[in-house]
């Protein structure tokens, strides 16, 4: 199966690091610098057969697939609780979940996919980056990350959110997947 970019919960799989780290063939690399075993991170999208072990434990993934469902949008209990509090968890890649899945429902999978392609690539350069990168790998221009789009989206809600201590949580956290 090959690759796939969309998610059932509304997060695009192409600014994973785990999936960027699959396509660009840097696997053991980024395995090494994580301190996690590689076969724990070998992931195609959630959508794919071939899932890191963060997206093949997915309740989310797990919910929609056992429903027959594409996205979480399709269920007729959208937004349910497990949507809701994984979009504000902490993590600032998440904090867009419930827009992303209004965009896939109002425009379809395959313009928000065009979307998110264009979002999650430099402006600059246009290489691809990862939700937590700020500056492009290939030219060092400045990105527009995960962190800085939730400290934007926080500010249109009224909420005051320090997207920096995030990033140590997920790091602690990700220990679990060794």
């Amino acid at each position: 199966m090959a690759t796939r970019y969309d998610s059932y919960c509304g997060l695009y799989c192409g600014a994973c690091p785990m999936l960027a780290a699959t396509v660009r063939g840097e696997v053991e690399k980024k395995a090494a610098e994580w301190e996690l075993a590689a076969k724990n991170i070998v992931c195609q999208g959630c959508k794919s057969k071939v899932n890191a072990k963060l997206s093949a434990d997915c309740v989310m993934r797990l919910c929609a697939r056992d429903h027959g469902f594409d996205s979480c949008v399709d269920c007729d209990e959208y937004p349910c609780g497990t949507i809701q509090t994984f979009e504000r968890d902490g993590y600032p890649h998440h904090t867009a979940v419930t827009a992303n899945l209004e965009a896939i429902y109002n425009r379809g999978v395959d313009a928000w996919l065009a979307e998110q392609k264009e979002r999650w690539s430099c402006p600059a350069c246009g290489t691809p980056f990862t939700w937590y990168e700020d500056k492009c790998s290939s030219c060092r221009a400045e990105l527009y990350d995960a962190r800085a789009e939730e400290r934007d989206l926080a500010t249109e809600k009224g909420e005051r959110r320090d997207g920096d201590s995030a990033y140590w949580k997920i790091r602690r956290d990700i220990s679990r997947f060794r």
